[in-house]
């Protein structure tokens, strides 16, 4: 049987395990994927662990706050997840650690297969949050054509940090700046956790945005946030942030279990994850 987990400190909340064992099922195949709780002073061990076969795993996915330090374990890190400065998928190859960014391919894939970007993205882009997830974020912005990106936060030198980290042509200011560039804002996107369940609103106006440009937020837990619903009201194209989990669990579901056909993101999948939110 092949085996996989989800590391974090905390973990009990990870809906992983939920994910990747409606493909288990949905696909036939004699696996299991758990959660385990991996204090961070523990890191080295488990990982160490993991590569000699000790734990008996394919591999693993790695969450908060393991994604920058687990890289000091791996053996070899995609060039991808080296820029984006975190890893959070690991497969275990020939007695090696290898680990990879899924976050850029599930947000990219995520606003590709929801038919709401335009036919050859362009135009400026506006990224709320200068957090590990604003990384991912602005590459896969970068890649699908938006430029430039305007990476705004209330505290500006956390900012400056992600962009001259990342380089390429992405900006980085305050978040009282945000009406300075909205209206040439062709998506935006909030990579912070405000807005999401228990946490506070994010406060900001959308008055300015153009009505085509498209709203995204990778809070997925209320699915249509308070900046979604304000983006909805006034007619702009908006996109959840569930599909950004469940995209990007792919690669490594493929990674680990070898599956003879390809996991997909389907409508049932997506109720099935949304039933528990």
């Amino acid at each position: 049987m092949k085996k996989a987990v989800v590391i974090g400190w905390p973990i009990s909340h990870s809906l992983s395990p939920r994910l990747h064992g409606f493909w288990l099922d949905k696909l036939g195949i004699e696996g299991s994927y758990e959660a385990l709780p991996v204090e961070p002073e523990n890191l080295g061990d488990f990982a160490n662990k993991l590569k000699s076969g000790e734990l008996g795993l394919m591999g693993a996915n790695v969450t908060v706050p393991h994604k920058q330090e687990i890289m000091a374990f791996c053996d070899e890190i995609s060039p991808l997840a080296k820029r984006i400065g975190a890893v959070n998928t690991l497969v275990v190859r020939d007695g090696k650690l290898q680990g990879s960014n899924t976050d850029h391919y599930g947000f990219k894939t995520n606003l590709e297969a929801s038919g709401k970007l335009p036919e050859t993205p362009s135009g400026a882009a506006i990224v709320l949050g200068a957090g590990g997830a604003s990384r991912a974020v602005c590459t896969a912005l970068e890649e699908l054509g938006y430029s430039p990106i305007y990476l705004l936060n209330r505290t500006v030198e956390r900012a400056e940090e992600v962009a001259n980290d990342l380089g390429g042509s992405i900006i980085a200011g305050p978040l009282s700046d945000l009406s300075k560039y909205m209206t040439e804002c062709q998506i935006l996107v909030n990579s912070t956790s405000l807005g999401m369940k228990g946490q506070n609103p994010l406060d900001i106006d959308l008055s300015d945005l153009p009505k085509d440009a498209v709203v995204t937020d990778i809070v997925y837990n209320p699915l249509i946030t308070g900046v979604l619903a304000q983006a909805k009201s006034r007619g702009n194209p908006i996109v959840d942030g569930i599909g950004m989990l469940l995209f990007q669990a792919i690669p490594g579901f493929e990674s680990w279990f070898d599956p003879s056909e390809k996991p997909v993101v389907t409508e049932e999948l997506r109720q099935h994850m949304l039933e528990v939110l």
